[in-house]
Formats: structure tokens, C-alpha cells, sequence
């Protein structure tokens, strides 16, 4: 399933998600593409061990892994999700309190992924967990919200409006079922755990982040 776009109308342009994009472009072909990929994993990206073993730099590739990806493709479809989802929340929230919100649920991603194997060698890169962020913090506030999505099936591929609770609900399954198919398998891969780990952070920090915003529009109504 391929969101082609959702039926809710954000009330101001969505500046940080479009500048998360950038980013995102600029280290994978400004800085990725030119040092080479291998070398510019092992300089930023994140590795379980160094976080467990407190070994330097750990924290800060907690960060810098959610900007990086290991290929045009993974870098593509991730930022498709990030611009579909993110504008929308990013309108909840409003822009500071959304970039903290992504950083957070991104990195909550990445540790749930270390809790799973925390000696790993095996590097981690990608938006993919802020980004399960965004939608399960979509899911929490746009669950009625409609979700037009492309469904290739070879010949009969078709574009259909699917509610946004249906959508997510397939989309986070999905995650869990791959994740218990590969699980104990050595080897590099997709962190599904990180998926689960940040959709379920999204679900439950946007309720604080939004707090936040009940309580100043309380105070200026």
C-alpha cells in the first residue's frame, strides 16, 4: 500500500517537515553519496554496543542515524511518509514542539531496536522509527480521517480511499508479523522493532506534546 495523500487540510505550510526532508536529501547525496556509503555508516550511524558499552559518540548516533539511509529507495519512501503524515501532526502540535516530538519518538525508536539485541555491531540507519512516530501520533488524532492510497496488484492496481485507522492498523501489523518472521536471524536488515517502538511512542507522547497546547490555548481563550 502506497499513501498517495489524506483528506485533512492543514492550517499553515509545514516548514519543519519540509525542512526534515532537506536534511535528509542533503546527507544522503551531499555527504553520504560523496564519502561513500560503508564509510559514512561507521562515522554516524548507530550501533547498539556503543550505546551499552558507553562507548564515545553513542548518544549522538542515536541522532545522526535518523538522518542517514542506506539507499536512494529507502531514503524515497521514507520521506513519502514523512511529507503524507507529517504536515498534518505537525499542524496538531505546532513546529517546535513536532521537531522535539520527532527527535524523541525517533530515538525511543532506536532503542527499543538496541533493548532487542544490545551487543549488535550491526549498524542502524534511517527516519524509518521517527517516522513510525509521526503515524502512530497520526493514528491518535486523524483516526477518521481518509487516506487515498495506491494498492499495486500487477494489471488490477488500483487507487481506493481507506480510513486512516484501517491503513495503520494494516501497516503496524505488518511490522509486528515481519518482526516475529525474522526474529533471531543474524544479519543486516529492516529494524522492525524500531517501527513498533516508535509508533507506539508517537501513540502515547502525542498526548503530552499536545497538552502542552490545550493548556496555552486555554490560557488565551
Amino acid at each position: 500500500m502506497i499513501p498517495l495523500s489524506d483528506d485533512t487540510r492543514p492550517r499553515c505550510f509545514a516548514f519543519v517537515t519540509l525542512g526534515l526532508i532537506v536534511a535528509n536529501f542533503y546527507v544522503f547525496f551531499g555527504w553520504q553519496a560523496r564519502i561513500g556509503m560503508e564509510q559514512s555508516v561507521m562515522l554516524a550511524g548507530f550501533f547498539p554496543v556503543e550505546l551499552t558499552h558507553h562507548i564515545h559518540g553513542g548518544v549522538l548516533h542515536l541522532f545522526t542515524a535518523m538522518f542517514m539511509h542506506g539507499s536512494v529507495m529507502h531514503l524515497l519512501g521514507n520521506m513519502w511518509f514523512l511529507w503524507i503524515f507529517g504536515a498534518t501532526v505537525e499542524n496538531d502540535i505546532g513546529p517546535l514542539r513536532y521537531l522535539a516530538f520527532y527527535l524523541l519518538t525517533g530515538a525511543i525508536a532506536t532503542l527499543a531496536h538496541t533493548v532487542s539485541d544490545p551487543l549488535s555491531h550491526i549498524p542502524l540507519v534511517g527516519a524509518s522509527g521517527a517516522i513510525s512516530g509521526v503515524l502512530g501520533a497520526y493514528l491518535v488524532k486523524h483516526s477518521a480521517a481518509n487516506i487515498r492510497t495506491l494498492i499495486p496488484l500487477g494489471f488490477f492496481t488500483r487507487i481506493v480511499d481507506i480510513p486512516a485507522f484501517v491503513f495503520l492498523f494494516i501497516w503496524v501489523g505488518m511490522q509486528i508479523l515481519s518482526e516475529a518472521a525474522t526474529r533471531g536471524h543474524q544479519g543486516g536488515g529492516v529494524a522492525y522493532l524500531a517501527h513498533i517502538g516508535g509508533f507506539l511512542a508517537g501513540a502515547v507522547c502525542i498526548f503530552f506534546f499536545q497538552a502542552k497546547e490545550n493548556r496555552r490555548n486555554r490560557r488565551t481563550d
